[in-house]
């Protein structure tokens, strides 16, 4: 591979990062189309960065190489210097942006929990992990997309744990099989992983429980976020808006159909998304929270993480 300073920012690096994301984000993907060209582009810069710190943990041939990778991008995330590629494009995406270190470096001490064998005691320790591997995601997009209004992070902070929360609920068997169980024990009980994939009728049960309170702790976060979006300008709060959809979309599928089988994987296909952008792109036209910000955003919802950076303490 090129020296970094010869392929940063370069074509090819671009057109990596959008393989990249066309394969591994195809929600994120699809409702890339509704950016500018330029926001396209930092947001697709951006995800690659996330992509590349979470498949260091989930892909690394073992443990204690991911940890030492991941303890050495941190390491050179404080230092602002990089002979990794991938490294230095975020290094300076950050520049560019105003995006504080502690925010990546948040991110990457939530996926070096996943290290470990995971088992969530509470829901307030679940929040604090769905800010550090998701609400950081939503602060630095909206530093990608030139939004620092402080209400506007906020709102960016709670659409990244709605989607978490998403995620959490639809990976329920497949994160089991990585020995990862996130319902938190005050909701499902000390399930193991061996539980979940043994899926007892007893223990489904638990699971469809704390998984039905989670989906709708999302909503919340979801409307919450959808509230902030007018902060954003206008082509990339429709794409904001597509996505987040989508990602609730998911949810709404596995409270309908999911639940009769947890081993199965739900998706949008491509012909729903086209019909729900359309939707949702002719609802936003009528919504007045679309154009107008009329609303405060609810404290309550940062109580497990209101010391948190951007968050509301």
């Amino acid at each position: 591979m090129a020296h970094p300073s010869n392929y940063l920012g370069s074509a090819d690096y671009i057109n990596q990062s959008n393989d990249i994301l066309f394969n591994k984000g195809k929600t994120f993907y699809w409702a890339k189309f509704f950016l500018s060209k330029y926001s396209a582009k930092q947001a697709t810069r951006l995800y690659r960065f996330c992509r590349y710190i979470d498949d260091l943990a989930d892909e690394a041939p073992d443990k204690g190489h991911a940890l030492d990778c991941l303890n050495k991008i941190k390491a050179e995330i404080y230092a602002c210097e990089s002979k990794d590629v991938i490294i230095t494009d975020a290094l300076a995406l950050f520049d560019e942006c105003d995006i504080p270190v502690q925010i990546p470096i948040e991110l990457i001490n939530g996926v070096l929990a996943d290290l470990a064998v995971v088992r969530i005691k509470t829901e307030a320790q679940l929040m604090e992990y769905c800010y550090q591997v998701a609400g950081t995601v939503g602060i630095m997009m909206c530093k990608v997309l030139n939004v620092s209004e402080k209400k506007a992070l906020f709102h960016a902070v709670d659409l990244g744990i709605a989607m978490q929360l998403t995620n959490i609920v639809r990976d329920v068997y497949a994160d089991a099989l990585i020995e990862r169980v996130y319902l938190p024990e005050s909701l499902a009980g000390a399930l193991s992983a061996d539980d979940v994939i043994a899926l007892t009728d007893s223990d489904r049960t638990k699971i469809i429980q704390a998984s039905q309170v989670l989906l709708k702790q999302a909503d919340q976060y979801y409307a919450s976020g959808y509230s902030g979006l007018v902060h954003l300008p206008f082509r990339s709060r429709v794409s904001i808006l597509i996505a987040a959809k989508l990602y609730q979309q998911i949810g709404f599928k596995i409270k309908h159909k999911h639940f009769n089988n947890l081993k199965n994987k739900i998706f949008i296909p491509h012909h729903m998304k086209l019909i729900l952008s359309i939707q949702v792109c002719f609802k936003a036209i009528f919504d007045r929270k679309f154009w107008f910000y009329n609303s405060v955003h609810l404290k309550q919802l940062h109580q497990h993480i209101n010391k948190l950076p951007f968050c509301n303490g």
